[in-house]
């Protein structure tokens, strides 16, 4: 339990599904090549991207991304439009690094991330050129000034990505939205645009193997979702949150917490006033 941000119950041997299987193995291997080879790419050529103006460059972003979740064998399917532009508080619920590009294909935005994901190969890297705006998640006196720094980036025109729940979480247990940074948004009075992430096996139930929680490593959850068969993720892009359409950072929370489904179990004693 770090100190401002939950620990979900959730682990590998409990929560997730495996998908490992012998006749799999050509098959992940030729994912997880195609996916390497375009982080690789998208490391490459983001100096010149970052270049162009801000339409050519985002379509290219979200064509991007979509492309790597592709490449990873999980089929998308979005329902509804994120604005284009101005400052946008975009929070969702977290499942797996799989929601970081999928959220990007709705919109490209500067992601709230934890400090540890800049040791990350490849994705690391690219993180950080984003803009990302990292946290300490190991120091309470460090919250104010990271909501300062979000409310920074939403006046100025940006789209701030945020996972309020503070964890990754399997899917089927859920957590609840904390409510520090919908401070950000009332402070810029810029929209909050909630966004629900679920992943299904195509034509079937709900799936928890892009799930990454608890002591799961990295290569670990890719090769679980790799190794999946007919993996979906769908993205609900729920209606936005106007600014101010809440009096405070609590009631916000709440409303993007309902808009996105979550009923707000697991740790929620422990979570406080933030």
């Amino acid at each position: 339990m770090s100190a401002w941000l939950p620990a979900a119950p959730c682990s590998p041997r409990s929560c997730v599904e495996a998908t490992a299987s012998v006749t799999a193995v050509p098959r992940a291997v030729l994912r997880i090549v195609a996916v390497l080879i375009l982080l690789v790419a998208g490391l490459v050529l983001f100096p010149v991207v970052r270049r162009l103006p801000v339409p050519p460059r985002e379509r290219i972003i979200r064509a991007w991304c979509r492309t790597v979740v592709r490449g990873a064998g999980v089929r998308i399917r979005i329902t509804g439009n994120a604005p284009p532009d101005g400052g946008l508080l975009m929070v969702a619920n977290h499942i797996s690094w799989l929601d970081v590009p999928l959220l990007a294909a709705v919109r490209p935005g500067r992601m709230l991330a934890k400090s540890e994901i800049r040791q990350w190969p490849v994705a690391g890297t690219l993180t950080a050129r984003s803009g990302a705006l990292f946290i300490d998640r190991d120091r309470l006196r460090a919250l104010p000034d990271t909501v300062a720094r979000i409310a920074d980036g939403l006046r100025a025109g940006s789209a701030v990505v945020v996972f309020p729940e503070g964890s990754t979480w399997c899917g089927r247990a859920q957590g609840h939205f904390r409510r520090a940074v919908f401070q950000a948004a009332l402070d810029a009075g810029v929209p909050v645009q909630p966004v629900r992430l679920h992943y299904r096996l195509a034509g079937g139930p709900a799936s928890t193997a892009p799930a990454f929680v608890g002591s799961d490593s990295l290569l670990t959850s890719l090769w679980r979702v790799v190794s999946a068969h007919q993996l979906v993720a769908e993205i609900g892009v729920m209606p936005v949150l106007a600014p101010h359409a809440e009096t405070d950072r609590r009631r916000l929370a709440l409303a993007a917490q309902r808009a996105v489904g979550l009923r707000g179990e697991g740790h929620a004693g422990l979570l406080g006033p933030l």
